[in-house]
């Protein structure tokens, strides 16, 4: 695909944080003893991944079905980290920092995913990592990020109205990858999704009655604490997820 130095890194004036060059996700699959060392990495990578030049924004992330939103949906042998770049080198940088290579060491696959912010609203732990990106037109494959800090008395409320979504989630065309992402076991918690076009991702957000319905009922109950949505190209997908090429 694309080579991301080829995008203008803009933002709104006024935006409180520069729009990335280019924000990649690399997914890992773990098996047997690499579970624990995966344990291991997202509790002692995190300094040393802020550290590597040019990261303006990193979180280690574990991956579930996105089913309920609940530790039963949680997958222990598929892990994230996702990161942020100044620039379009920044992930070749990872590539070649320890924690990639020991991720790679313990792994049995891995996928990598270079994204540009299209659109992003809300927050994350306090930041705009996204920025607020100037609009553009954009024909190729998208990715959509979620993700909430869900208030701790309205958890339950919260998952009650999940399953619809998600259900419905998986009848959609366009639809290539979905999965959870999570911070914590519980409260912390989002998707990352693939989708062929623009056009497949918005019918899904804002024409599917399950969806649309869950959005009603955020502005009514306010589940969250703090949300954010963004939306991106899609510049390069390489490796496997669960044995499928991304």
């Amino acid at each position: 695909m694309s080579d991301p130095s080829a995008y203008d890194v803009s933002s709104r004036p006024g935006a409180t944080e520069p729009v990335p060059a280019v924000v990649s996700l690399h997914l890992y699959g773990v098996r047997g003893l690499g579970i624990a060392r995966a344990i291991g990495h997202m509790g002692f990578d995190r300094r040393a991944l802020r550290r590597i030049p040019g990261a303006t924004f990193v979180k280690l992330l574990g991956t579930g079905s996105g089913r309920t939103f609940t530790p039963r949906d949680a997958d222990p042998q598929h892990w994230g980290v996702l990161a942020c770049w100044r620039d379009a080198d920044g992930p070749e940088r990872y590539g070649s920092s320890g924690s990639h290579v020991s991720w790679s060491g313990s792994a049995y696959e891995q996928g990598r995913i270079l994204l540009r912010p299209l659109a992003s609203r809300g927050t994350w732990a306090g930041r705009e990592p996204f920025g607020d990106p100037v609009a553009h037109r954009w024909d190729g494959p998208v990715a959509a990020i979620t993700r909430a800090r869900i208030k701790p008395s309205l958890w339950r409320t919260f998952w009650s109205a999940v399953p619809p979504v998600s259900g419905d989630l998986r009848e959609v065309d366009g639809l290539r990858l979905a999965l959870g992402i999570g911070e914590a076991p519980v409260g912390l918690q989002g998707t990352f999704s693939l989708w062929s076009s623009n056009a497949a991702l918005s019918e899904f957000a804002h024409r599917r009655s399950p969806h649309v319905e869950v959005m009603r009922r955020t502005n009514d109950v306010g589940w969250y604490a703090e949300e954010l949505f963004a939306r991106f190209a899609v510049l390069d997908l390489r490796g496997t997820y669960r044995g499928e090429p991304l």
